[in-house]
């Protein structure tokens, strides 16, 4: 039987791994942009992740006509009032990687103590079909900042998202612990359940 073929509108590699990883439970055909041909840089303009998931989602649609899910996800610190936020991945200016991110974000928390580096990973994630209509899903990981960053896996601010539950970081997590607890594993689950339940006719179920 037919399956649905998704494009996941993003140009970051590892969350193309992590959707893959999660999604391929869906049973949807999934290409990455570059599968697609589509070379396309969307501006994250939005004030929400909600906005900057649905700019991406609708932007790659539009380019491909094909169904297409993106993500926008970023860390919350309440110490610094929620920053960096939808900003996550932009945090900082120009030219900083992922390393000089998190050192920065531990910087600004240089003097908060333990009980008051309480944080959170949100993600939304939308999928835009052609015909308009739209899937909407989010996810949320609670954590703590860590003082210094530890493990090799993960990207983004993993060294340094302490998951109370495991006792590590989300860097030390393999991946199905990581896929169990993590804001994009919950929302991405989400998503596979909406996808088996509106699979067009004749795709697999």
């Amino acid at each position: 039987m037919a399956r649905e073929t998704l494009l996941i509108a993003t140009n970051n590699a590892h969350k193309v791994t992590e959707l893959r990883r999660i999604l391929g439970e869906a049973d949807v055909a999934l290409l990455t942009p570059a599968d697609a041909g589509i070379a396309l840089e969307v501006d994250e303009t939005g004030e929400t992740f909600e906005e900057n998931a649905r700019l991406k989602a609708r932007a790659f649609c539009a380019a491909s006509g094909l169904p297409s899910l993106a993500d926008d996800s970023g860390i919350e610190v309440d110490a610094l009032g929620g920053r960096p936020g939808v900003r996550s991945a932009r945090y900082g200016g120009d030219g900083l990687d992922d390393a000089d991110r998190t050192r920065l974000l531990l910087d600004e928390l240089a003097d908060v103590p333990e009980e008051q580096r309480a944080c959170r990973y949100r993600v939304v994630l939308v999928l835009a079909r052609p015909d308009g209509s739209e899937e909407v899903v989010d996810g949320a990981c609670e954590g703590r900042v860590a003082f210094a960053p530890v493990g090799e896996n993960g990207f983004g601010y993993d060294p340094i998202f302490y998951v109370p539950r495991f006792g590590r970081t989300m860097a030390q997590l393999d991946p199905a612990e990581k896929d169990a607890v993590s804001h994009r594993g919950q929302a991405t689950r989400r998503m596979a359940d909406l996808l088996r339940e509106h699979a067009p006719e004749g795709a697999a179920r």
